[in-house]
């Protein structure tokens, strides 16, 4: 008779006694609460969220909007941030990202709306975003056109807010990419992430993809109508080449 052994490993240990039952902590999704949001803060967490998870796809796990846990013990040790990316991880749906299980984000980015804008409320935030040890951290306020991006390095265990005069000011370490900012009509300052510093060739959103591959499509479609055009052309003038020279002969032919 063949008894097989189950093997153990690090996710199935072998069974063993406790001095006492198992205290779970719950982590929750949400807050139990209703939060608003506008449809630019929505639109804009949303095309950043697309934008990075299409261009660095396999090369890291992004997030939006769900709990950041830090903390194994304290369920209150949670951040929110609008977007947050861990490299070297695979994107696989999540409802909580747990710190000490997947890895602390490297990339958190703050959308400022009108609930987080004053001051106290952004140092509370900038005060758990220091617990959470994330190596870059971006706060990005619409509302404030002057200077709408402001961007934080973690150095020696402390963040630090990058000088705007600098000319590195810009670049994402995390993502080997740029923040940029344009102005949209409807939205007024808008963040985006691009290949370079002038913003001229983004990373496109979901959205913005698809629409430049329907552009792609069309002027390709327009090539080929084109082409066809120009080929039909070249046959009705070697059509009435043709007939040319039947008209000559046929000539040369009665006066000889």
């Amino acid at each position: 008779m063949t008894v097989t052994v189950p093997r153990h490993t690090p996710h199935n240990p072998p069974p063993r006694r406790y001095l006492r039952p198992v205290e779970p902590l719950c982590f929750p999704a949400t807050d139990g609460e209703e939060m608003g949001e506008t449809s630019r803060h929505m639109l804009l967490r949303t095309a950043l969220w697309q934008a990075i998870q299409l261009g660095f796809a396999g090369r890291l796990a992004v997030g939006s909007d769900q709990f950041v846990y830090y903390n194994g013990r304290d369920p209150r040790a949670c951040c929110a941030p609008d977007v947050f990316v861990c490299l070297g991880k695979e994107q696989t749906p999540f409802d909580t990202w747990k710190t000490w299980e997947q890895g602390t984000p490297e990339l958190a980015i703050e959308i400022i709306s009108a609930c987080d804008a004053g001051d106290r409320a952004w140092d509370e935030k900038l005060q758990r975003y220091r617990e959470l040890g994330c190596r870059e951290l971006v706060r990005f306020d619409p509302d404030q056109p002057s200077r709408p991006l402001r961007i934080w390095d973690r150095i020696d265990d402390d963040l630090v807010e990058r000088d705007p005069a600098d000319p590195l000011f810009s670049r994402c370490d995390t993502l080997d990419a740029h923040f940029c900012v344009r102005n949209e009509p409807t939205y007024g300052p808008w963040l985006y992430v691009s290949h370079d510093a002038a913003g001229r060739d983004p990373y496109p959103s979901e959205a913005e993809a698809r629409q430049r591959e329907a552009e792609a499509r069309q002027r390709e479609a327009e090539a080929r109508q084109r082409e066809a055009e120009a080929r039909q052309r070249e046959a009705e003038a070697r059509q009435r080449a043709e007939a040319r020279v039947r008209e000559l002969e046929a000539e040369l032919a009665r006066r000889s």
